[in-house]
């Protein structure tokens, strides 16, 4: 049986908690590594990686120098690396210093695509994993073990599968809790829609998770003319691109966007797409919301019935759009502040609430927009943001 993303949330702090190793198996792109760093957030966790598939042989199994400042070299614009006279792979370097200074702090280290490393490289992990020791080093006990694996035919309900894996060795199977996980749409359109506060959008775009919701099946879906598979990882980076794609003029769009798309998702899915995007175009931008003559406070009557007609999705996208231009189009201005608000009371009540949410996180505008009223300067500007405490406060009623 396969678990999805949110019960793998309860079930590998489980394991961890009965002090056993969790052996997470999954297909590429379905978000091993993005579900142990929710865990260690979770567990209050430090979070460390070593991509199994990336190290040699020797990397963990020559001894540990001592950990002292002559061990590292210190460059002027680069960074801090290594002496190469020592090695030793860093992450444990880093992973002992940090126990150290932090002693009461649970750390998680994660050796992710575990059975694609080669059969020497696993063999040098063995005790790592099943002694929790490397020559005569032993690691701290706040350190916990997760393993990230693909799946190999040899595995039950994998037996087709044509992964580039090595078989793990029959004593790690014996002292590992395997975990299947399973691409959940459900999990994933809810995580899609949540903020990315970072970056103060969606964590994927609005476009995207209209597209997947109304075929759930495209989430991971295989284009074998291609040879791609459309993995939630996959799907991110369609985000990802649409965004940046969105801040180009609309023939460099046109240029590039569906060559872009195929690359990530692959002919059949990356067309389907692009004709969606074509269909469901928006053709008001921020700048003819803001820049429509004439000049004032009101929005024009024709740009305002063409943004009313628009579906609530892409009114919420273009308004988005101008939180992400508040340098261009500042809402301290009067005439910015009187047509967004003009536009954002064309939302449902419901569209209305997650647009404020997303200016929450903008904390700089929410302290413009304050010293604004409060000078009570600017009649607009005043009334808007009076209005997005009254739609904040929507969450009390």
């Amino acid at each position: 049986m396969a678990l999805s993303y949110q019960a793998l949330l309860t079930a590998v702090p489980v394991v961890l908690k009965a002090g056993n190793v969790p052996n997470i198996v999954g297909e590429a792109g379905i978000g091993k590594s993005a579900l142990v760093a929710d865990v260690a957030r979770k567990l209050g966790a430090k979070l460390f990686t070593t991509v199994v598939s990336l190290s040699e042989k020797g990397d963990l199994a020559i001894p540990v120098p001592p950990l002292t400042s002559d061990s590292f070299i210190q460059t002027q614009h680069y960074g801090q690396l290594a002496d190469v006279q020592f090695g030793y792979s860093h992450t444990l370097i880093e992973i002992i210093q940090y126990a150290e200074t932090h002693p009461q702090q649970p750390i998680l280290w994660l050796l992710d695509e575990f059975n694609r490393g080669t059969q020497a490289v696993q063999s040098e992990l063995m005790n790592l994993v099943l002694q929790r020791t490397i020559n005569s080093l032993r690691l701290p006990e706040q350190v916990q073990l997760i393993l990230a694996e693909n799946p190999d035919a040899s595995m039950t309900g994998f037996e087709q599968s044509t992964y580039g894996v090595v078989a793990g060795d029959a004593a790690i199977k014996d002292r590992t809790v395997r975990l299947v996980m399973r691409a959940d749409p459900a999990d994933w359109l809810a995580w899609a829609q949540r903020s990315d506060e970072q970056r103060q959008r969606p964590n994927i775009h609005p476009l995207v998770q209209q597209f997947i919701s109304e075929d759930v099946t495209r989430l991971n879906q295989t284009d074998v003319q291609a040879d791609l598979t459309a993995t939630p990882r996959a799907w991110e980076r369609v985000s990802a691109n649409l965004y940046e794609l969105e801040q180009l003029p609309d023939d460099q769009q046109t240029l590039v966007a569906l060559d872009i798309f195929q690359g990530d998702v692959g002919a059949t899915l990356g067309l389907a797409f692009y004709q969606f995007i074509e269909q469901q175009a928006i053709h008001v931008t921020p700048a003819m919301l803001y820049e429509a003559q004439p000049v004032g406070a009101v929005v024009p009557a024709p740009v305002l019935k063409q943004f009313t007609a628009m579906s609530e999705l892409q009114k919420s996208t273009v308004l988005a759009s101008c939180l992400q231009l508040t340098a261009t189009y500042p809402l301290t201005d009067d005439h910015n502040a009187g047509r967004f608000m003009q536009l954002l009371q064309t939302l449902s009540q419901d569209g209305q609430f997650a647009l404020v949410q997303q200016i929450g996180h903008q904390r700089e505008l929410l302290k413009q927009l304050y010293t604004a009223n409060v000078a009570k300067q600017s009649p607009y500007v005043t009334a808007l943001y009076q209005y997005l405490q009254q739609v904040a406060s929507w969450s009390n009623q």
